[in-house]
């Protein structure tokens, strides 16, 4: 009689010929990056102006997206996961539509919502004299605009999960609504909430797509670390491997951070 270990442990050739082919497609990328990074001058590249404007403007802008997402964000969350009402479906869907839109189609709607002359931006340059493509704003917007989903959806499902008999009791002993949700509800999933945060961070970080297209890409100005890796790629490929060595090491430990939260390791 087969024990169940000696099944566990047995992986037929075909599925481990794929799960190889499939670890390569990933793995062997990773390795040429590090393969040719320039090691024995990798830190006058990464303290070169261009890195340095492209990190700090990174920094300041994931960061602040983060921030803005979780304000925005979890109020959201709570919407969606404790109350019934006409066009949830809709909402969560538009919700998480940037998840899946090509961030360029979502940066393009972003300027034709938000530009100079969009639908909300002319007015309000028109009312308050504030442009927020071609600057630091806009590079915020375009980033919580990709980031905000992934907390979203990651404080739904906790607020879905949760047991509410804790905030039915406080509530019962005369705490008001808003007074549960501060001192109940958010201690009571502050893992996924935390989760959440590093997960929206760790996306605007990396976004591309709708930075370029809404706010542009102006080394000092709207230019972060992925931008400044396709422009440098062009002009100065070693400048290109160090930073994207960075993002690679930021993305590489935000996963492993995370690891007990998305998944079971064994």
């Amino acid at each position: 009689m087969t024990t169940r270990r000696g099944t566990e442990e047995r992986i037929p050739l075909l599925l481990g010929v794929l799960a190889s082919l499939a670890i390569a497609l990933v793995a062997i990328p990773l390795v040429g990056l590090l393969v040719r990074v320039p090691w024995s001058n990798l830190g006058s590249l990464l303290t070169s102006d261009v890195v340095l404007d492209a990190l700090r403007l990174s920094l300041i802008s994931s960061i602040a997206a983060a921030a803005l997402s979780t304000v925005l964000g979890v109020p959201l969350a709570w919407l969606l996961a404790r109350r019934r009402f006409r066009g949830r479906r809709v909402v969560r869907a538009a919700v998480t539509l940037p998840m899946v839109l090509p961030p360029v189609v979502g940066g393009a709607a972003l300027l034709f919502a938000l530009g100079r002359r969009g639908v909300v931006g002319e007015p309000l340059d028109a009312i308050t004299g504030i442009v927020l493509p071609f600057s630091l704003a806009g590079v915020i917007v375009a980033n919580t605009f990709v980031a905000m989903p992934f907390l979203v959806l990651t404080v739904e499902g906790a607020l879905t999960n949760s047991d509410r008999g804790v905030e039915a009791a406080a509530a019962s002993l005369g705490a008001s609504p808003l007074r549960v949700f501060w001192k109940v509800t958010l201690p009571a999933i502050a893992p996924s909430l935390r989760a959440g945060m590093v997960l929206a961070w760790a996306r605007a970080l990396g976004e591309f797509g709708a930075t370029v297209t809404f706010a542009g890409n102006l080394q000092g100005r709207t230019q972060t670390l992925p931008l400044a890796v396709f422009v440098s790629l062009e002009n100065d490929r070693n400048a290109a491997l160090a930073m994207s060595l960075v993002m690679v090491a930021v993305s590489f430990a935000v996963l492993l951070g995370l690891r007990d939260r998305w998944w079971n390791n064994r």
